[in-house]
């Protein structure tokens, strides 16, 4: 019988991938994961689809703010607003913290004030006024003058009724009325002084009543300190005056000359609106010198007024805090003013009667310098912690960034469009990387290495200040002069791909099946063994656009271990990766 050479056939299997993991620089990651990405977007997912072309308008500005319009600071210390110059011009060139209240702008440090509803009013927070001459005399609320009858610490004798008496007999005066129908000298609950200027029309205008103003300079020590303005007036054809609330016993002869009113607004580190209010925080030294570590919020609807404090709801507030450490960021969350230290957060239970109370969480807090991190975005507060990205509902803080992997990150500026998380970080090298978090599909990817210093989303477009310059993510040109990409460059590479497998199995070959559009290329790299060598291994060309998808392969050479490597430009959608194993035989 003769004999025929036995053949062999080669059994082979096929394993697809067909959902597309996102970025994860973990050094063993998940089939469909890529362990590096440039330009790369979400949208499509699971398909592999490149960002959209940015758009950059070419001005430069220094600081952003989402309201109705885009709101910025040029370079030159103007204020714009909807891409208009405003009428509030030379601000500082120091990090701006811009808030918005109602139709208000309000910038800190500058401590000015912008209405974009009535772009002529503005102005700054504080006002100081130091008169010439200052005058004074006893009033009434009205400002009607009020003459004493009796200035002495014993009772008078045989007073009229409805006359006054200044009772000084204790360590402060007090201001007592004869009633005849009771026999009595009753005591009146407030007692005013009335301040007048040679000025005519520059108080009002300085100044509102039931402003909290600290007094400083008079010759009675009755009127310094800090003070309530009970009532402001003046105008051109009459002198100008305050009412305050106090009590001399005797007024000086001649006018004050070193007279001085202040209306201030503190310097706080952080701030952010909450039910109407400005609320702040401050670490360090005070007004005065002296060492704080507090929570502050202005006037109920007045956010020039931080002093205002009369016993009612709606006056200013403050409250001391006992955890140590500097405050590192603040954010409106849930209709709660919430502060962060590194290793604390902060809330502010707001009650309707004022009396504020602050709450104290021990958990991970925002970085020291990654206050702009803070974001809200579907009802969750994300931040950048020390350690990671954390996400919070109110409870402890949860991470989310574990697919950023060991790199350590510091300076996160944050922003947040249609469901994404921006966060632009700098790592140990000072290298910037933009990364963007899908918080429906949790997926993150690396954009590039766009660093940016501010973000504001006005309507579906995402505003960031990059280079000094305002470009915008999705690709509106809002004003003349503004360009688009034409063409986007991007990377996905591979994380450690074995080549043998159990059983004798090794991979022949992958598969990539993918769409370009015209114009579009990619080009596949493979390294081997991790030498450190990109290997081409083709690419291709689309002359026009294609309809249907095609099949790119690949075959690696023998190794223990590869990566692949996909860069290209243009439009690209891959819908697949398939790994052809083929399996040994037992002859092999």
């Amino acid at each position: 019988m003769p004999l025929y050479p036995r053949l062999h056939t080669q059994l082979t299997e096929q394993e697809m991938i067909d959902g597309f993991g996102g970025y994860d620089h973990r050094l063993r990651i998940a089939d469909g994961a890529w362990f590096d990405t440039e330009n790369l977007s979400s949208d499509l997912a699971p398909m592999l689809s490149v960002r959209r072309p940015r758009g950059n308008t070419h001005l430069r500005a220094g600081a952003l703010l989402e309201k109705d319009a885009l709101a910025y600071v040029s370079e030159d210390g103007t204020l714009y607003y909807n891409f208009l110059p405003t009428a509030v011009t030379g601000l500082s060139a120091a990090p701006k913290q811009i808030v918005g209240m109602g139709a208000y702008l309000v910038i800190f440090p500058d401590k000015v004030y912008f209405n974009t509803a009535d772009q002529s009013d503005w102005g700054s927070l504080e006002a100081h006024f130091a008169p010439q001459s200052a005058s004074y005399e006893l009033c009434r609320f009205d400002g009607t003058a009020l003459r004493a009858d009796y200035i002495q610490p014993l009772e008078p004798d045989g007073p009229q009724n409805a006359q006054y008496w200044i009772d000084t007999s204790g360590e402060r005066n007090v201001l007592r009325q004869w009633s005849e129908a009771q026999g009595d000298w009753v005591a009146v609950e407030t007692a005013y002084v009335r301040i007048g200027f040679e000025t005519r029309g520059i108080v009002p205008k300085l100044f509102s009543a039931g402003d909290g103003v600290s007094v400083s300079g008079s010759s009675l020590g009755e009127v310094n300190g800090e003070k309530l303005l009970a009532a402001v007036g003046g105008g051109e054809g009459e002198s100008d005056w305050v009412i305050v609330t106090a009590l001399p016993a005797h007024l000086p002869d001649e006018p004050d000359t070193v007279l001085r009113i202040d209306r201030s607004t503190p310097e706080p580190d952080f701030v952010c609106e909450c039910r109407n209010r400005l609320w702040g925080c401050r670490y360090g030294l005070g007004e005065d010198g002296r060492p704080v570590n507090e929570i502050f919020c202005c006037a109920l609807g007045d956010f020039k007024n931080w002093r205002q404090f009369r016993g009612l709801a709606t006056d200013s507030w403050v409250g001391s805090v006992g955890s140590d450490g500097q405050w590192t960021g603040a954010v409106n969350y849930l209709g709660s003013p919430t502060f962060f230290k590194e290793n604390r957060i902060h809330r502010v239970g707001v009650s309707p009667e004022g009396a504020h109370t602050i709450s104290e969480t021990v958990c991970r807090g925002v970085q020291k310098g990654s206050e702009k991190s803070l974001r809200v975005v579907n009802e969750t507060l994300y931040y950048k912690s020390r350690s990671d990205v954390c996400a919070y509902q109110g409870g402890f803080p949860v991470g989310v960034s574990a697919a950023l992997g060991a790199p350590s990150y510091h300076g996160a500026v944050a922003g947040e469009a249609r469901g994404k998380y921006y966060l632009s970080m700098l790592d140990e090298d000072e290298t910037p990387s933009l990364f963007v978090y899908d918080i429906a599909k949790g997926l993150w990817l690396r954009e590039d290495a766009l660093r940016v210093t501010d973000f504001a989303r006005v309507d579906d477009e995402l505003y960031a200040i990059a280079g000094g310059e305002l470009i915008t993510l999705f690709g509106s040109l809002p004003v003349a002069g503004s360009t688009r990409e034409e063409t986007v460059p991007w990377q996905a590479v591979s994380g450690l791909l074995c080549y043998r497998w159990p059983e004798n199995k090794r991979v022949s070959r992958y598969n990539i099946r993918l769409s370009l559009a015209q114009g579009a290329a990619m080009e596949v790299y493979v390294q081997y063994d991790s030498d450190g060598v990109w290997r081409s291994a083709g690419g291709v060309t689309a002359a026009k656009a294609m309809t249907d998808a095609c099949l790119f392969p690949v075959r690696p050479h023998r190794c223990d271990h590869l990566q692949l490597k996909l860069e290209g430009l243009g439009e690209v959608r891959i819908f697949s990766i398939a790994r052809i194993l083929e399996v040994g035989s037992d002859y092999r």
